[in-house]
């Protein structure tokens, strides 16, 4: 499949040939492949964006022993069940079912009628609601809220007590640090772990910079590096984790390590906040994740006044409907925005 993409691309490949002999299954896939990603390049899409594209149908057709117009519902369950087994993330499993989604579509609108006369089959439909992947906000109502500003302050004075007590203090002073580093930059927890202590940057601008080097990508188009300000005290925060901190672990690069000087993974970041929120011992209903620490930072600064054109560029969003998609104002934004529209007013008129 892949040879005959790539002369797609150069644009030498022609349709299926004509034949008056019935073509086997896996041939007739592969001429629909190759019709199905012929899309791709009507549209204009890139020659590195088609060869990703291919490479993963490639994948996933590799999952199912019989052609895409025969598989069933329980082989496209076997396949996410392997993907989870396989320690595959949530948004690779969701790139696998939409790439199937979207080949059975062509197939079903375009080579139904084909499908019927060779081989006498009827194009069911496998892909149900029940093995629709979905986004964790879809499924955890009470998280589309991110925490408000009172919460969060709440939290990080528990975890800032926590300091004077714990008998592992290296690893709770890290642990605050990197929390308070999620919040107050909007840096996803993926970008969080590349960090290196080089990447701080604190005489640039104001209040200094984190390089944000691996940010992430969209649509394979690679990392997209930023930079982004240390904003509500980040740069003192970072300042004195730097200082007093970091020199109790392994002199190593990355910003925030482990005891062995190794860069922390994703989950253990979400394990250490995990175990915090335990500690504290509020509700399940006051409970946070990691990445809505980022749509926290989002919502607050927004409400605070920033131009969201300002919280789009601090995230690293290529599009502005990503941003206003983690914009969750509280429910008494309009009120207190009123307000403050009034106090200017006021203040303006007395002079």
């Amino acid at each position: 499949m892949g040879e005959r993409v790539l002369r797609l691309i150069d644009g030498g490949l022609a349709g299926p040939a004509s034949s008056g002999d019935v073509p086997g299954v896996w041939a007739f896939q592969a001429e629909c492949v190759a019709a199905f990603a012929s899309t791709w390049v009507v549209r204009a899409f890139s020659a590195t964006t088609v060869r990703c594209y291919a490479a993963l149908l490639e994948r996933v057709l590799d999952r199912f022993d019989r052609p895409v117009w025969e598989i069933e519902v329980s082989d496209v369950d076997a396949m996410l069940r392997a993907l989870v087994v396989a320690g595959r993330a949530p948004g690779t499993r969701r790139q696998y079912l939409q790439m199937l989604r979207a080949f059975h579509g062509f197939v079903q609108d375009r080579c139904t009628t084909q499908i019927r006369v060779l081989y006498g089959v009827l194009v069911g439909d496998p892909l149900d609601r029940f093995n629709r992947l979905r986004h964790v906000s879809d499924d955890s109502p009470a998280l589309r809220l991110p925490p408000t500003a009172g919460r969060l302050q709440g939290f990080f004075g528990f975890a800032r007590a926590r300091l004077a007590a714990t008998p592992h203090y290296p690893a709770a002073a890290r642990d605050y640090a990197l929390l308070r580093t999620l919040y107050h930059s909007g840096v996803r927890v993926s970008e969080l772990v590349r960090l290196d202590r080089c990447d701080v940057h604190p005489l640039l601008g104001p209040s200094g910079k984190l390089h944000v080097r691996f940010g992430k990508a969209a649509n394979t188009s690679g990392p997209r590096p930023r930079w982004t300000p240390l904003l509500d005290g980040l740069d003192q925060i970072l300042d004195w984790y730097q200082g007093d901190v970091r020199p109790l672990f392994p002199d190593s690069a990355p910003l925030f390590c482990d005891g062995q000087g190794d860069a922390l993974k994703p989950e253990t970041v979400r394990d250490r906040l995990a175990r915090l929120l335990d500690l504290e011992g509020r509700s399940s209903a006051e409970r946070f994740t990691p990445h809505a620490l980022r749509r926290a930072c989002a919502t607050h600064h927004y409400e605070r006044g920033m131009d969201i054109l300002a919280v789009q560029q601090l995230l690293g969003h290529r599009h502005i409907a990503s941003t206003m998609a983690y914009v969750k104002p509280s429910h008494t934004f309009i009120e207190d925005a009123w307000r403050r529209a009034t106090l200017t007013a006021v203040t303006g008129l007395a002079g």
